[in-house]
């Protein structure tokens, strides 16, 4: 049988099919690779205010989730640790839940107007309470869990993803290609709520709670 789709796709399955496309990584795209954080990679950390999370589960299922808060929220513990604050949201916890069946976890840290970003990758626990959560306050707020991780992979990645998309670039910025938050889940989920009653929640005490 035919999957719908996929008439004239040809598929890639072995690292020898990839490799003989793309080529071979050389120079700085071998090199940049540590398993420490180097001075820079500290300063990095200290000016981020967005970092997007990627964890999956035992049985590989996904999950990307960003996590947002001022400029150095990701503390660091050590050179080979740091530590993410949770905030409250929709208790769902889709990534605390992938990382008690499976530790990896992969972060991309982003500052707002660059176009290149840091990565790391290691293995992560879940704490609900350490003395670095008193450095963790926002706006009187300690959190209640906050996710370690162990530093086993660390680099900068290149600007070309941004300047691809222009993303930074307020000309090309289209916020009102679609239609309110409101109305969205309104269009794609089956909810009791009006969509003024939406408009309401998503309005701006929904920003006013956002650390409680």
């Amino acid at each position: 049988m035919t999957v719908p789709g996929t008439e004239g796709v040809t598929e890639v399955t072995t690292l020898e099919e990839l490799r003989a496309i793309v080529g071979e990584p050389s120079g700085r795209a071998v090199t940049k690779e540590r398993a420490a954080l180097t001075e820079m990679d500290r300063r990095w950390l200290a000016a981020s205010p967005l970092c997007l999370v990627a964890t999956s589960d035992a049985t590989g299922d996904c999950d990307v989730s960003p996590k947002g808060d001022p400029p150095g929220f990701a503390r660091v513990l050590d050179d080979r640790t740091i530590a993410i604050p949770d905030r409250p949201g929709n208790k769902r916890v889709d990534g605390f839940v992938n990382l008690l069946a499976n530790p990896r976890i992969g972060l991309l840290f982003m500052i707002p107007g660059r176009g290149d970003t840091l990565r790391i990758n290691g293995s992560a626990r879940i704490v609900s309470d350490a003395p670095f959560f008193d450095d963790m306050v926002v706006k009187g707020h300690r959190p209640k869990l906050a996710v370690v991780v162990d530093i086993e992979q660390v680099f900068f990645h290149c600007a070309k993803a941004f300047l691809r998309s222009q993303l930074w670039k307020p000309e090309t910025w289209r916020p009102d290609a679609l239609p309110p938050h409101a109305h969205i889940v309104k269009a794609v989920q089956d909810t009791p709520e009006t969509v003024d009653e939406l408009l309401t929640y998503y309005g701006p005490s929904y920003e006013a709670g956002m650390y409680r």
